[in-house]
């Protein structure tokens, strides 16, 4: 018999079990918990326990932070999933597809970095007026001398 057969969608596994099984350590599914993002039952010792569905979510989410998905966004989309049964592979489908047009937005962000960063390699500064990055036309160079970048923060914010 396999495992699921054996186990029922009722049986609880321990914070051990899940991190071994889901190969994610019991700090970081603590950290999980703690950002609402899988939830837990305690024992009469005060123990976590997990229902076996919650290795589901613990997937999704590392597949979620792969693609570059925000906690936050993790969050609001397991939001989305049903509270009174586990979810099945059409939820599971359904929400990845919103996921489509992020991973097209990364390729396309990786893709120009890729083309584009052999051109700023060697410059430091991030303000000559060829640098296609972050500083397209020399608009930085308006912000006084250095490294503005760095000096301001994330490139996001300029």
């Amino acid at each position: 018999m396999s495992d699921d057969t054996i186990l029922s969608k009722d049986h609880w596994l321990s914070i051990g079990e899940i991190a071994n099984r889901s190969g994610v350590a019991a700090s970081a599914l603590r950290f999980y918990e703690d950002q609402g993002l899988i939830a837990s039952r305690r024992t009469s010792g005060n123990q976590r326990q997990y229902q076996r569905s919650t290795l589901r979510r613990i997937a999704f989410v590392q597949a979620a932070q792969r693609v570059g998905l925000a906690l936050a966004e993790i969050k609001s989309a397991l939001d989305s999933l049903p509270d009174d049964r586990t979810p099945t592979r059409a939820d599971w489908s359904k929400l990845s597809k919103t996921w489509r047009s992020r991973l097209d937005e990364r390729i396309s962000e990786l893709e120009r970095l890729r083309d584009d960063l052999d051109g700023c390699i060697g410059c430091g500064c991030l303000s000559l007026q060829r640098c296609n990055l972050y500083n397209k036309a020399d608009r930085l160079s308006e912000r006084g001398p250095g490294a503005r970048i760095l000096n301001v923060g994330i490139p996001g914010e300029l």
